[in-house]
């Protein structure tokens, strides 16, 4: 809703929806964090009044991407032909010794690989 006050957004619409809690990613350790298809499966997608032919999800923080690749998965399988993007505010960085830029704005891409999200960068 702020996006849209600000002027960044036309039209808000809140399509996806928790059915089921998942652990918080923020405070699990790192092999118990929800994966793909844990997201994936508490997902659901509300009705629309037209079929987006955009969506842009907008998440927090973005750490692997499971969150976001499974959200993009459950919505391309509602709107196939809707292209679909992602924004988040932070993404992690990993164990970095040294962090060069508190601001470094960045594009990139989540797939599935090795079973798993992967975010390059």
């Amino acid at each position: 809703m702020a996006l849209r006050e600000l002027g960044l957004a036309g039209t808000v619409w809140l399509g996806l929806q928790r059915q089921i809690a998942v652990r918080k990613s923020a405070t699990a350790l790192s092999g118990e964090r929800p994966t793909v298809h844990e997201h994936y499966q508490s997902f659901s997608v509300a009705r629309s009044p037209t079929p987006p032919r955009r969506i842009v999800l907008i998440d927090d923080v973005i750490t692997k991407g499971r969150t976001l690749l499974a959200a993009a998965a459950r919505m391309q399988g509602q709107f196939p032909h809707a292209d679909i993007r992602a924004f988040a505010l932070i993404r992690t960085m990993g164990f970095e010794r040294r962090v060069e830029h508190l601001i470094e704005p960045c594009e990139g891409v989540i797939r599935w690989a090795g079973g798993d999200a992967r975010r390059e960068p």
